[in-house]
């Protein structure tokens, strides 16, 4: 392991306490093997003079909510030493008390709650404190001799410390552990199965101590092994897994309906829609290649704090998946059953990832983050379970202490608090004509209610559209078949799966009389305005039949039900649209999917409208051009946003019960109505 520390950097802030706790807490966080996503915790003990004139004691300790990657000054909570110290000295103390007594004992209300090893921070007596779960640790004490091995590459320089619940119990251990103990001997505290705590006067001292613990561990493993911990999951695992044609790795085609399959199930289990990232770099599709992998897996999670968020074990995703994974459910019951007390509630029985045999990983999250986390923590996880392989056998806790993990009654306090989400949120969506107009509308509005989404479109202003993770941008000819089912594959393999679909793109052709329509111009409105929605229809269906509450928005046209003159093409092409949506409607209802229309109006925002068009079909109804934008009983001209806005409730809740419907945006037409 690297050591980063760079004197350049802090040149200066030598005097300042907390600014170099940032700096030495950032380059631990950004050290994947070190702590991942709000794993780990640090401090820095300071003396103030507080409103009374009088000097005190404070701990600044990370806070809840922050992750030491991107910690800054506010994400410390000040508190004061005199209370923990106190704390430490009681025989008992629920943890849920221990929470309320360390916020009382803060000195800035408005920081977030300090973390809740705060007690074990204050009782280490030095004025850098650094914590981490560090992966080649944690992975040579989940062995079977994990704890003898450790004795023996340290020596009296690390005081080892057996498997203990976090919060005030291990607190409470190492504060009895502690009076006997001389510090200045120690460089370090090993947590078995849990994680290192190193400790100095100088915020660099301490670091460079965490850095050396876990580097000797790092060359023990690859000494006695010859594997190692890397980056992206790119262990070097030939002694494990030997004469693999390489070939066959890479041919190795991911099962997208069996990804989608397994995404309802879990779902379903969940109660809220859930999104899904795979991985099959080298080592986990290695991982995922060896025979006993399906026992390996139901072992436990790397450390404690990760059970939180990956549940102890993964489901082997085997066919038939939807029966595994009501497998995987029925034992979550079975396990919470043995180890609960009555006044436990039960989580949700969904698993959070898997293997898919011979093919790599699979993550269950209900937002990107969440399920960015968990693939992370998962590919860690499975580089560690290979070296403790070979080092004898891969041995986390308990089930008992995982069990109290999971159900800890921090966690549990959290439970009953609940959270609101988006309407959206979990839920994946395509959009055709993604790149301006109604279908750019149609996105920003999914992307605000939470979706995320893959935006299909031909432009080449589509590229860098949009920035956010939650959108992938797919350029597609929505006229090739091909084209449209390799988008609609693309969609469930980045994100797990389709539910809601809004079929828009379209073309509006030139305003030509059926006595001097043109072969090209007609058989490309059919083709554009027709044919490229009912192939994106075969696509997207088989996906859509394993979609959660899936739901399709056809962009039609108030043409339907009023064409006007010169728009043969565009008229028949847009009432053929909605035909096919009134059969697809029929044929899908008893797969639980919604197709509905929705017709707009005189929307100018969009490309349909060029400036030559605008002015042709005003002067055909004799019209001004303004006049014409605003030609509607209500004498409002229609958004792509309004668009947007309607087709987001027609997908919604609020349309549940409708299919087959058609629904106008356009102020109000009078040959409509």
């Amino acid at each position: 392991m690297q050591n980063q520390w760079d004197d350049q950097e802090v040149d200066g802030l030598e005097h300042d306490l907390l600014a170099m706790r940032v700096y030495s807490s950032q380059l631990l966080g950004r050290e994947t093997g070190l702590v991942l996503h709000g794993g780990g915790n640090t401090s820095v003990k300071s003396t103030e003079v507080n409103y009374f004139g009088e000097s005190e004691e404070l701990l600044y300790v990370k806070g809840s909510g922050w992750d030491l990657d991107t910690i800054e000054r506010p994400g410390f909570a000040p508190v004061k030493m005199d209370t923990l110290l106190k704390l430490a000295e009681l025989e008992t103390l629920t943890d849920v008390d221990m929470v309320r007594l360390q916020r009382a004992a803060m000195t800035d209300p408005n920081a977030p709650n300090p973390s809740v090893e705060a007690i074990l921070h204050a009782i280490i007596p030095y004025t850098f404190v650094d914590h981490t779960h560090a992966d080649a640790v944690v992975a040579l004490s989940n062995t079977e001799e994990g704890e003898a091995r450790i004795k023996a590459l340290y020596g009296n320089r690390v005081l080892i410390i057996p498997y203990i619940m976090p919060g005030f119990i291990l607190a409470r251990a190492i504060f009895e552990r502690s009076r006997n103990v001389n510090w200045q001997e120690l460089d370090a505290i090993i947590l078995l199965n849990h994680g290192v705590f190193t400790f100095a006067d100088t915020a660099k001292d301490s670091y460079d101590r965490m850095i050396d613990i876990v580097s000797v561990a790092e060359d023990y493993l690859y000494d006695t092994t010859n594997l190692q911990f890397c980056d992206s999951s790119s262990i070097s695992l030939s002694k494990i897994v030997s004469g693999i044609d390489k070939g066959d790795i890479a041919s190795t085609a991911l099962p997208l309906m069996d990804i989608a399959k397994a995404r309802k199930a879990v779902s379903d289990l969940k109660g809220l829609p859930m999104l899904v990232m795979t991985s099959r770099s080298t080592s986990v599709n290695q991982f995922a290649r060896l025979e006993n992998c399906a026992e390996l897996i139901s072992r436990g999670p790397l450390t404690p704090d990760h059970v939180i968020r990956t549940k102890p074990t993964g489901v082997f995703l085997q066919e038939p998946v939807t029966a595994v994974i009501d497998s995987f459910a029925r034992n979550y019951q079975q396990y919470f059953d043995h180890n609960s007390s009555d006044d436990v509630q039960c989580l949700d029985l969904a698993p959070r990832w898997g293997i898919i045999p011979k093919v790599g990983s699979v993550a269950f999250g209900r937002s990107l983050k969440d399920v960015k986390i968990i693939a992370d923590i998962i590919d860690h996880t499975l580089q560690a379970i290979l070296i403790a392989e070979e080092l004898g056998g891969w041995m986390p806790i308990s089930e008992a202490d995982i069990f109290d993990m999971e159900y800890w009654e921090l966690e549990q306090a959290k439970l009953k608090k609940g959270s609101a989400s988006l309407e959206f949120q979990g839920k994946i969506a395509l959009v055709t004509g993604a790149a301006s107009g109604i279908g750019r509308a149609c996105v920003d509005e999914l992307l605000a209610k939470g979706a995320v989404v893959a935006a299909l479109d031909n432009s080449p202003t589509l590229e860098g559209l949009f920035t956010t993770p939650s959108v992938i941008s797919i350029c597609c000819d929505v006229t090739d078949a091909i084209d449209l089912a390799d988008a609609v594959e693309e969609t469930v393999a980045v994100f797990g799966g389709l539910d809601l679909m809004v079929s828009n793109a379209g073309y509006f052709p030139n305003g030509d009389s059926i006595e001097t329509l043109k072969e090209e111009s007609w058989d490309k409105s059919l083709s554009l305005n027709l044919t490229s929605h009912k192939n994106l229809l075969t696509s997207a269906i088989p996906f859509l039949k394993q979609g959660i509450d899936p739901a399709i928005v056809i962009i039609g046209s108030k043409n339907v039900p009023a064409p006007g003159p010169g728009a043969a093409a565009y008229s028949v092409a847009k009432a053929g649209l909605t035909q096919l949506c009134r059969v697809a409607a029929m044929e899908l209802g008893e797969f639980g999917i919604r197709v509905n229309v929705v017709h707009p109006n005189a929307v100018f925002d969009t490309a349909v409208w060029t400036e030559r068009v605008l002015k042709s079909r005003a002067e055909q109804y004799g019209l001004s051009v303004q006049a014409y934008k605003t030609n509607n009983l209500l004498k409002q001209e229609v958004s792509s946003k309004d668009v947007a806005s309607l087709v987001c409730t027609v997908l919604g809740d609020s349309f549940k019960m409708t299919t087959g419907a058609q629904v106008p945006i356009d102020g109000g037409n009078d040959r409509v109505i």
